[in-house]
């Protein structure tokens, strides 16, 4: 069964969705906690709000304590890529082994997942990342270590918060 939970962080209101065994999604921040919970529901029919199971709490906990304090790893939870394209799927695990305090740029990223010259393709998976902050999209940059998008709510204000709590040296990967 899949269910999803809004929780408060230091950030503001997130989401999370799950099944039995992993997370099926991540929200970061919407303008209106109503708009996170429609979001939410549309992203996953079906799904139940209520209490989460053990794995996403301890999701949740692990989230809440990276947005807080800028520390912490979400490399150990678990997703549920089922239904993610397999370039995507390369992107996003190459971006969960960048640790907290640093960042990669979208071109080290392709060139990591053997795909050198596909920048552009990894800027558009990263920015239909379904789970926001544990896939952390946010430490990837544009070339020359500008800012580049960030599709959550706030936007780059949103990734720069992120990468500033981390106190993330840009290009030190």
């Amino acid at each position: 069964m899949e269910g999803f939970v809004v929780f408060d962080t230091d950030i503001g209101t997130c989401a999370l969705a799950w099944n039995d065994a992993a997370l099926t999604g991540v929200q970061l921040p919407e303008a209106a906690v109503d708009a996170l919970r429609e979001r939410a529901r549309r992203l996953h029919p079906g799904a139940v709000e209520g209490r989460p199971p053990a794995h996403a709490r301890a999701a949740i906990a692990a989230i809440t304590d990276l947005v807080g304090t800028g520390e912490g790893d979400l490399s150990g939870i678990a997703l549920d890529m089922s239904g993610v394209a397999a370039f995507a799927c390369d992107v996003y695990t190459a971006a969960r082994r960048i640790p907290v305090g640093s960042t990669a740029t979208y071109g080290e990223i392709a060139a990591q997942i053997g795909r050198p010259g596909s920048a552009r393709a990894v800027g558009r998976a990263l920015g239909a990342n379904p789970y926001a902050i544990v896939v952390p999209c946010h430490r990837v940059l544009a070339a020359g270590g500008r800012s580049g998008g960030f599709s959550a709510g706030g936007g780059v204000a949103t990734k720069m918060r992120l990468l500033a709590r981390e106190q993330a040296v840009l290009g030190l990967w």
